[in-house]
């Protein structure tokens, strides 16, 4: 097949340098701003309010019910748990719980979806805006229980309803998530 070459010969030739001429003129602006440039070590960055960083988990809400790890499609949550039964105080059958043994998350295989904070049933686990855990081994990005308690205290409370909101009835998420977050229960926040 043959190509025609007559039909770029008849095209005006309007024009040669503007092109160059505009991206000459883009990159002349662009060097006389003045650069917007962070020291971040040295100056942290203002970070919004509810920004996500890093998982942290409430220990005190976890029943383990492992939702959190089997919803997660990294499979980067490891949950070890085991059973004690307790005697009933005043007759009647024994009770057996869950203890939580081991909760931790690898920072390494995580993409931060958010899927296990959503499927938590008791407000365990939260966005904390932390988001400096750096570290030089991979390995170490295997962050156990202890690690994930100490963020739950950088866990900011939720934003105040704007003005003329109507709140839910029986106490919204939000409220529900910050009280877990102080350390209170859903129970308490309805009954207040």
């Amino acid at each position: 097949m043959a190509i025609d070459t007559t039909e770029q010969k008849d095209q005006p030739e309007s024009g040669v340098g503007l092109g160059l001429l505009k991206g000459l003129t883009v990159t002349m602006k662009t060097m006389l701003r003045p650069a917007i440039t962070v020291q971040y070590p040295h100056v942290k960055p203002d970070l919004p309010a509810r920004t996500r960083g890093v998982i942290a988990l409430k220990q005190g809400n976890c029943t383990v019910c492992y939702k959190c790890s089997r919803e997660c499609p990294d499979w980067c949550i490891y949950i070890d748990a085991h059973k004690e039964t307790h005697d009933p105080a005043g007759g009647g059958r024994a009770r057996s719980m869950k203890v939580l043994d081991r909760f931790a998350i690898d920072y390494a295989l995580c993409m931060y979806c958010g899927i296990c904070v959503e499927v938590c049933p008791f407000d365990a686990l939260f966005w904390s805006p932390e988001f400096e855990y750096a570290e030089y081994e991979v390995d170490l990005l295997i962050h156990e229980k202890e690690r994930l308690e100490e963020w739950t205290y950088t866990v900011l409370p939720p934003p105040a309803l704007e003005e003329g909101a109507v709140p839910a009835e029986g106490g919204s998420a939000t409220e529900t998530s910050a009280q877990a977050a102080e350390g209170g229960s859903a129970a308490e926040g309805a009954a207040v």
